[in-house]
């Protein structure tokens, strides 16, 4: 069973992830060539004066449109399809008793504003010129940091819900659950320290219409995974092949050896 539900993650994940790069594509890379032409000015600016040449990039910026791009969102989209079955078949039963497919729709919308969402709105994503390179693992270390509080109190709001739902009713206890989640994330969110690099001449349309590809491509993301891993799980949970047509097929053929 866990077997399926992996197929069924990983096809959802390489569909979100063609997707998501689909809608970076068209919405997020002029974005970052307004954010390049930016940080090449500077380069070349500082270049000219220290009279050197400014370092040509590794890879080229239409590789970095095309196949980059590509390579990266379904890269990132299998590995987070397959986390997310692991996710559904933990969670499937044990959060609330719901159909499969109502299971990952709720999941991926969880998912969504647990995992990229919240921590999001502490630490957004910026273009490139947009920060400093000398500050990237503390960044990182920091957006990993409220990625794991938020998801811990996820998952301590979801575990405490059930006995509060017996004592106190269901009212109360999306209540509780909701606050369990809630207090401490914002908590996090006030005492991390915030970060503030972004040049003052750095174009404002640029960072914010970055930002909003960002939102949106993961936003395409799990809502694509949750989409298409949902009716998916649904026929695998129900017993059935994961591609409709091998039932009927099987079917026919079953129907052709009886007569």
């Amino acid at each position: 069973m866990l077997r399926k539900l992996l197929i069924c993650g990983l096809i959802a994940g390489l569909c979100g992830g063609l997707l998501a790069a689909g809608f970076a594509s068209l919405a997020g890379e002029p974005a970052v060539d307004r954010a390049i032409a930016y940080e090449d000015a500077k380069n070349d600016a500082a270049a000219a004066h220290h009279h050197a040449a400014a370092d040509p990039a590794p890879v080229s910026r239409g590789v970095q449109k095309s196949a980059g791009l590509l390579t990266a969102s379904v890269v990132y989209g299998l590995a987070l399809g397959g986390i997310f079955a692991l996710a559904f078949a933990f969670a499937y039963g044990r959060v609330a008793r719901v159909s499969p497919r109502t299971t990952a729709y709720g999941l991926a919308a969880a998912a969504f504003l647990i995992v990229y969402l919240v921590p999001f709105l502490k630490y957004p994503a910026s273009p490139p010129g947009a920060t400093d390179a000398g500050t990237i693992v503390k960044r990182t270390l920091l957006y990993a940091t409220m990625i794991a509080i938020s998801v811990l109190a996820a998952v301590a709001a979801a575990r405490v819900r059930p006995a509060l739902r017996q004592r106190f009713g269901a009212h109360a206890a999306n209540l509780g659950a909701g606050a369990l989640y809630v207090v401490p994330v914002v908590a996090a969110g006030l005492a991390l320290p915030s970060i503030h690099e972004i040049p003052s001449d750095f174009p404002a349309t640029a960072l914010w219409s970055f930002r909003e590809a960002s939102l949106g491509m993961q936003a395409v993301l799990w809502l694509t995974i949750g989409l298409v891993f949902g009716p998916l799980a649904q026929r695998v949970m129900s017993g059935q092949p994961i591609a409709p047509w091998r039932g009927t097929r099987r079917e026919r053929v079953d129907a052709q050896g009886a007569v």
